[in-house]
């Protein structure tokens, strides 16, 4: 077994079945800040996605688009958190 057939026969659904359970959370979360997490979590297992298809498919080219992603998950959760604290210190 090559390491192409491991990610696609193996990975590949555990990442597609967390996808499900992140995507139960976003539409069930009870707050907007478990919203917030389960949309970082989803993009964050979105990149992991992107990079295991670059894997099998031999192509480098999209882990640039993984890494800008990456960067804005990153940007929008430290926004979101900004936000939430200047709500919770101007009540």
């Amino acid at each position: 077994m090559t390491v192409e057939d491991y990610i696609a026969y193996i990975v590949m659904p555990i990442i597609c079945l967390a996808i499900f359970f992140i995507m139960l959370r976003f539409i069930k979360g009870p707050q907007v800040v478990d919203r917030v997490v389960a949309l970082d979590l989803l993009i964050t297992v979105g990149v992991a996605f992107i990079t295991l298809f670059s894997i099998i498919v031999n192509n480098p080219l999209f882990l640039d688009e993984a890494m800008i992603l990456a960067l804005i998950a990153f940007l929008s959760t430290v926004a979101f958190s900004f936000y939430i604290f200047k709500r919770k210190r101007d009540e």
